[in-house]
């Protein structure tokens, strides 16, 4: 048997807000209009991010209930200089979007900067210092 990892999937209120927020950090999703509420955007290597909707889900999850508290998971996003951390940060903040901790040099090499989607869900947004 061989198996891999192949996508990360999240869970939104609104696929409309959440394409929105992640289109912020260039991607471009399939099937965000289609009436299903499933849209995927590709992330490269072979993975994909998917967003379904809260009614989706519901439909084939028998109890399912919207998670509440701080973020369970964080996605993290590469950038090249530490500079394209800091403004994207900017931008997302100026956007309206929630910031969790803003741009640092953190003591493992990295500039780092946290947020979250507009559901609540960890976004991580990260270079190397040097």
């Amino acid at each position: 048997m061989s198996v891999k990892a192949a996508a990360i999937g999240i869970v939104v209120a609104d696929m409309a807000v959440s394409v929105a927020f992640y289109r912020h950090l260039d991607l471009e999703f399939t099937g965000a209009d289609a009436p299903h509420g499933h849209a995927v955007a590709d992330l490269g290597n072979g993975m994909r991010l998917m967003l379904d909707t809260e009614a989706s889900i519901q439909s084939f999850t028998s109890g399912w209930t919207r998670p509440s508290g701080s973020p369970r998971v964080a996605l993290a996003f590469e950038f090249d200089t530490p500079h394209e951390v800091d403004a994207k940060f900017t931008e997302l903040m100026a956007a309206g979007y929630h910031g969790l901790r803003g741009p640092w040099d953190a003591p493992w090499g990295q500039r780092y900067a946290s947020v979250t989607d507009p559901d609540g869900s960890g976004v991580d947004l990260f270079a190397p210092l040097g």
